[in-house]
């Protein structure tokens, strides 16, 4: 009797937003998922569960049960992350190395630290990868998946280190895998740079929209917009509209992109501050308006850019206020 295949079980680490879209998507094209959710809020449980996810009781048992573990948690939170799978290894007795793939927007020298505390334990029982994620998550329309794109990069492509039961090309090609590069740095360095173009623009548009409308031109600066420049008005919107309940994880990440600018590069301080700047923008949609206030999925207000801009300018006069 042939011995059976072992199970290909991916773990994620948390099932926010982008994690339960990678779940779903897993999930659906057959693999086992699973999380830990010890401490988490009721919300991610809910997340999890709905994903299909297993919910497993320790950062052990999901180091014991997965040869996979992709880590996608607000940029503040993976270094902390990482230290928690690193304590949890040696508990966990494994016979053959685990994948620990830092799927998070920081930049590359903060991931060259993460996988520094990784690399006490040896190459035979953890594989750092560095990776990163480009676009919103997976989402299925009608059987159809617009996916992410996840480059990686390190001494270990998953599309061949993988064990075999995990059919590492398949994933691959499911998670739109690209290997980028030998270093460790490049695939959150190339994040870095495309979360400028992104973020950065949904910065300056809450600037423009907010401060419009505190002059009362807001009208004025959407009819322009279309007449001269309706893309960038059709992008204004849907980069406004969107950010409110993400605004506190884009603080760590727009400081890390001015990191990542300073040490990486080449450029000034006051060049690289651009993004200290916008850290700022949206360290003030999350701590000083109702915007931070909302989740991914359960909005009840600020569908529209207008509104965003009135949310802006009460936030931002009632923190006023205060100080005085």
């Amino acid at each position: 009797m042939a011995t059976p295949e072992p199970q290909a079980k991916i773990g994620i680490i948390s099932l926010g937003d982008m994690g339960s879209g990678l779940a779903r998507l897993l999930v659906a094209k057959g693999y086992a998922v699973a999380t830990n959710c010890q401490g988490r809020s009721q919300d991610t449980i809910d997340r999890a569960l709905e994903a299909g996810a297993e919910l497993l009781p320790s950062d052990v048992a999901l180091v014991q049960q997965c040869d996979l573990i992709l880590s996608v948690v607000p940029p503040r939170d993976a270094a902390a992350t990482a230290q928690r799978i690193v304590d949890a290894i040696p508990a966990a007795a494994r016979t053959a190395p685990l994948y620990f793939a830092d799927m998070n927007a920081v930049s590359p020298a903060t991931v060259r630290a993460i996988a520094g505390l990784f690399q006490p334990l040896g190459d035979d029982a953890v594989r750092f990868i560095d990776g990163s994620i480009l676009g919103g998550p997976p989402e299925e329309d009608n059987k159809t998946w617009t996916r992410p794109l996840l480059p990686t990069s390190g001494p270990h492509p998953l599309a061949t280190s993988l064990p075999p039961h995990y059919h590492p090309s398949r994933l691959a090609l499911i998670l739109r895998i690209k290997h980028i590069s030998p270093s460790i740095g490049a695939a959150s360095g190339l994040k870095m740079c495309f979360a400028s173009l992104s973020k950065g623009f949904a910065a300056i548009s809450v600037q423009a929209v907010t401060t419009a409308q505190r002059l009362g031109v807001l009208p004025d600066l959407r009819d322009a917009l279309r007449d001269i420049m309706p893309a960038n008005l059709d992008r204004m919107d849907r980069a406004v509209v969107g950010m409110g309940p993400k605004a506190y994880r884009w603080v760590r990440e727009m400081e890390e992109i001015s990191a990542t600018h300073a040490e990486d590069g080449g450029f000034r301080e006051e060049a690289a501050g651009l993004f200290k700047g916008a850290a700022g923008v949206f360290r003030t949609v999350a701590e000083d308006t109702v915007l931070g206030e909302e989740k991914v999925g359960k909005r009840k207000r600020r569908t529209t850019a207008e509104d965003v801009a009135r949310a802006m300018v009460e936030g931002m006069e009632g923190k006023r206020k205060k100080r005085e």
